[in-house]
């Protein structure tokens, strides 16, 4: 037999295990010291782990909203120096004591001076909901406002997103804010449809601008847009003094159901006025599009009558959100519904 490398084959058992425990002391030996004792191990030092950020403190915060605030005010008071934007200003001014002094700009909600009914109602809906002055490519109808149209409105949830000029300063913005926030509260409730405001990107933008902010917002209303009409864009940037707010409401292809709305309102406008344009243009935008003479007591009138929502309008948002009506339906298939919604309505 062969010699295996270390030892020599004829080792006795007892032997071999004697050299096999003296090499295991040797080997534990080696790890202590002269004097026995265990030679500490040093463990790996531990990463401490980075705190996180704190981010800005709430004074630091503070500090920045008051800086964009006053930045704002600045900006504002710079805007409002411009010779034309104090004679818009002046102008509307004026027109709203005039109104104020003829009897309009009613603010009643329910004027006991002009009594509904079920008929007049279902006549006033027709007019206000069913016919258009405008085709759809914003063209004027030969018929004018007595032009048939399909019934449109909203079927995707409404989401107000309010843009401002430099012209605006903080404190009208915040009035502004809320005015729109506490009225699309009320449209909800009357139309049973969601309806609320937004800080991201809504899909019911309103514009607050001063004359001459206006005549640079075509790339912008592009972008919000981007199938507005190019007659659209140049309406909005060229309104004439006599137009205090306006808004389109556009469908997708062939569809009756708004998929986007722009409304636009003077920033010149006095307290009143603003307010009766933020009723008439976000209403008009939810599907009760045209104006007619003869609708009354309603916001839907270009004679200024009444300033603010009516009960009358009220029930024309009811009747219009209806779920037994449907976008695309025309007068014809309607108004028999419209006439027994009616008839439910006045008689609760």
């Amino acid at each position: 037999m062969q010699a295996t490398a270390g030892f020599p084959s004829h080792v006795s058992a007892r032997r071999s295990w004697a050299i096999l425990a003296l090499m295991l002391t040797i080997a534990v030996t080696a790890c202590t010291d002269q004097r026995g004792k265990d030679v500490p191990v040093t463990p790996p030092p531990v990463a401490k782990p980075t705190p996180p950020d704190p981010g800005p403190t709430q004074a630091e915060l503070r500090e920045a909203r008051a800086k964009r605030n006053r930045e704002a005010n600045l900006a504002a008071s710079r805007a409002a120096a411009n010779p034309t934007s104090q004679s818009r200003r002046s102008y509307y001014s004026e027109v709203e004591q005039r109104l104020l002094a003829a009897g309009r700009l009613r603010q009643d909600r329910i004027p006991a001076d002009i009594p509904i009914n079920a008929e007049s109602l279902t006549q006033d809906f027709i007019q206000i909901a069913l016919r258009d002055e405008y085709d759809s490519n914003g063209v004027q109808n030969p018929q004018g406002a007595e032009a048939a149209a399909s019934l449109r409105r909203w079927e995707q949830p409404v989401s107000i997103k309010i843009a401002f000029g430099p012209s605006s300063d903080v404190a009208v913005r915040r009035e502004i804010r809320g005015e729109v926030a506490a009225y699309s509260a009320r449209l909800a409730e009357t139309s049973g449809h969601t309806v609320g405001t937004t800080e991201g990107n809504g899909n019911f933008t309103l514009l607050v601008l001063a004359e001459e902010e206006r005549h640079n917002i075509g790339q912008y209303l592009r972008d919000i847009a981007p199938s507005i009409p190019s007659h659209d864009v140049t309406t909005l940037g060229r309104l004439s003094p006599d137009i205090y707010c306006t808004v389109f409401a556009y469908s997708q292809g062939n569809s009756y159901s708004y998929a986007h709305a722009v409304a636009l309102i003077r920033a010149e406008l006095p307290p009143l006025l603003r307010l009766s344009c933020i009723h008439e243009e976000l209403a008009q935008g939810m599907g009760l599009a045209n104006d007619s003479p003869t609708v009354r007591p309603s916001i839907f009138n270009d004679d200024e009558e009444f300033a603010l929502l009516t009960r009358h309008d009220e029930l024309l948002l009811r009747i219009l959100y209806d779920p037994r009506l449907r976008p695309g339906m025309t007068e014809e298939e309607a108004a028999p519904i419209v006439r027994t919604i009616a008839g439910e309505l006045l008689a609760d």
